[in-house]
């Protein structure tokens, strides 16, 4: 790769991935507008990237951004499904708009590859398990919706224009950095910080929903696989990255008691428009694809980030 991009390089998945480009001897440039990502995410990389704020959107800022740049990891977007609910508008403009500017400038600058950061989403709430790439995609949300339009560009740019495009499908990724506060926290870590901080977690619906949740090394882990993976894998195809393992959420909270010591009762609320109910990956795709397997499974990634909240989370 020598120089590549990371859109959205100071999210949660981002900063990780730049991480460990950094870790490969990559030279990294990263484009963040702030929006959703954190500085403090990239304070240990100051003075080993490129850091570039804008707006992905801005087709003049990432022209300059992208010259020389062999390879994008496109991680920018704006996640959670309750928001897209709330601004459905806001997140089809970043999450669409914002693929399409990416891959229009990859076109012109000659960038070789886009990797572009998927969602299980798309799935919805189908009755098949576990989900396979070639399922019918129902997605249930905004988000799920801009998810799949993006995922179409990608691609469209491959059978088009001939770019190396492909997406990594992300089942519920989970890890260090990832925001346990606010609103549009995911499970895991709004669970932890709970904890951590003595309050009742709180679970939408009845908590025997589950997911394939994925530990952020997984997912680094996919994104080098594919961008060393042969050029035949990476025309426009989804695969899907997981652990090919499903744990719903009372279990979660089960383990983490026993992590954390604590047994605290959790308070139920009614179940949020737009959630998928089940969630199981097959990831034969994306082995066979791109050589992915998991390398973190379940319950270590769980103690792992239970043990970096310990130390990185304000009282």
């Amino acid at each position: 790769m020598n120089k590549c991009m990371v859109t959205g390089g100071a999210g949660f998945i981002g900063s990780n991935l730049v991480a460990c480009l950094l870790d490969e001897g990559q030279e990294v440039v990263v484009v963040d507008d702030f929006s959703t990502g954190k500085r403090k995410n990239l304070e240990n990389l100051e003075g080993k990237i490129e850091l570039i704020e804008g707006d992905i959107r801005n087709h003049g800022l990432m022209i300059k951004a992208m010259e020389g740049c062999r390879m994008v990891f496109h991680q920018a977007a704006l996640g959670s499904v309750p928001r897209s609910v709330k601004d459905p508008a806001h997140s089809h403009d970043v999450n669409v708009n914002g693929t399409l500017s990416v891959l229009e400038t990859a076109r012109k600058t000659g960038v070789g590859r886009v990797i572009f950061a998927g969602s299980s989403s798309v799935y919805g709430n189908t009755e098949e398990s576990p989900k396979h790439e070639n399922m019918q995609q129902r997605p249930a949300s905004p988000y799920a919706a801009t998810k799949v339009a993006a995922e179409s560009y990608v691609r469209a740019w491959a059978c088009s224009y001939g770019m190396e495009t492909i997406t990594l499908r992300y089942f519920n990724v989970f890890g260090p950095k990832q925001d346990p506060e606010g609103p549009y926290a995911a499970v895991i870590p709004a669970f932890i910080s709970s904890f951590l901080h003595g309050r009742q977690p709180v679970i939408f619906g009845d908590g025997k929903q589950s997911r394939d949740f994925c530990y952020i090394e997984n997912a680094c882990r996919a994104n080098l696989f594919a961008a060393k993976a042969p050029s035949e894998s990476c025309d426009g195809r989804a695969v899907n990255i997981a652990c090919s393992r499903a744990v719903n959420l009372l279990k979660i909270l089960e383990i983490l008691q026993e992590l954390a010591g604590k047994d605290i009762a959790p308070e139920f609320k009614p179940q949020r428009p737009g959630d998928v109910r089940h969630s199981l990956a097959d990831i034969s795709l994306a082995e066979k694809s791109i050589g992915y397997s998991p390398a973190v499974h379940f319950e270590e990634g769980l103690k792992k980030t239970v043990q970096w909240y310990r130390e990185n989370l304000r009282p």
